[in-house]
């Protein structure tokens, strides 16, 4: 089986694709060939032993679908994929558009819809959290630097400033809500969403919904380590069967299918849990999943192929990750190969 995976960008603010892989392969029914896709002829993932067995340069989800497609329609000739899981949230509307087109070429997905994309992104996150009785912190969007200004009387600081798919930062006036405002619109475009600060402690549910409203498996962890970027560096998996309860509603109010990461934050002075985002795809740390019992990736997997997959029950408490940085040392030659060629073969 071959099978196609996307984010492989394991740099300071890793994509899910490194983890993913891995996954996969630990799991004892997989024994096939991994197609690494990538944006950029630096992602680390596509040098590194033992993920991925073939690299291939793809176009970047602006220079639209059609390229797009024509690029996997010429790399499915030659690698006959079977499956392709995207991992980047920018990816996720293009793929979920192609997602026929691709089961016409004999490859699998396993996607959400493009209404469930909606339905959780970051500028209707607020709606929709309100219309099923979930906490949420209060949003308001500016879909201009006016705007903002427009807003300013209705903004209480400290505020987080949020791009539409990536970045996010805490600004504790009105020119660091400009500064962030600037710097998040020039790298992913708007609307900008600026939202109620919740002061807590911050926790995570890695999860995998069947598409019908269940949940196939789900690993709730509290963040030890917090980058500038807001990326947990380390984080431990903790029992809460209120956190696993609500992010099992969650899924189930969404249908959602696929995986995901959940966000919250548990307010300090109620000791509730706000929802802070509904990223759609597997976090980067979905190994600490893996390494507590539930391999997510590779139950994504077998639904993808239409296989059964039993739920998980349970998982390992006091599992911890640790991120860290690793000088990986290759050659120039094979950085002219996928540079050239647009493919590399790892190892």
């Amino acid at each position: 089986m071959n099978i196609a995976i996307t984010g492989l960008n394991n740099v300071d603010s890793p994509g899910p694709g490194v983890p993913v892989i891995r996954g996969i392969r630990e799991s004892k029914e997989f024994t096939g060939k991994i197609i690494g896709l990538i944006y950029d002829s630096l992602e680390p993932g596509a040098y590194m032993k033992d993920v991925s067995d073939i690299n291939y340069l793809i176009p970047y989800p602006s220079a639209g679908l059609d390229n797009l497609l024509e690029r996997l329609k010429f790399i499915n000739d030659k690698e006959k994929i079977d499956v392709i899981i995207p991992t980047l949230d920018s990816e996720l509307y293009g793929f979920a558009k192609l997602s026929s087109k691709l089961e016409e070429m004999g490859i699998k997905t396993f996607l959400p819809t493009f209404d469930q994309l909606n339905f959780r992104a970051k500028d209707k996150l607020f709606d929709f959290a309100v219309k099923h009785n979930f906490k949420v912190p209060k949003n308001l969007l500016a879909t201009s630097i006016s705007d903002l200004y427009k807003l300013s009387d209705e903004i209480t600081f400290p505020t987080v400033i949020k791009g539409i798919f990536y970045d996010a930062y805490i600004a504790h006036n009105f020119e660091e809500a400009v500064g962030a405002f600037h710097k998040i619109s020039s790298k992913w475009g708007l609307p900008i969403i600026i939202q109620e600060f919740v002061k807590g402690q911050e926790y995570n549910v890695a999860a995998l919904g069947d598409g019908n409203g269940d949940t196939v498996g789900a690993v709730a962890m509290k963040k030890l380590y917090i980058t500038d970027k807001g990326k947990a560096w380390a984080g431990i998996t903790i029992n809460d069967p209120i956190l696993i309860k609500l992010s099992d509603d969650i899924i189930k109010a969404l249908n959602w299918k696929s995986g995901c990461e959940l966000e919250f934050v548990k307010d300090e002075k109620s000791n509730e849990y706000y929802l802070l985002e509904i990223n759609p795809r597997f976090p980067a740390w979905v190994y600490l999943a893996v390494a507590a019992g539930q391999n997510l990736p590779a139950a994504l997997l077998n639904l993808a192929i239409s296989k059964d997959q039993q739920k998980f029950t349970s998982y390992e408490i006091g599992k911890i990750f640790i991120r860290y940085s690793w000088d990986l040392i290759t050659d120039i030659r094979k950085l002219e190969e996928i540079t050239v060629k647009g493919e590399l073969i790892n190892g």
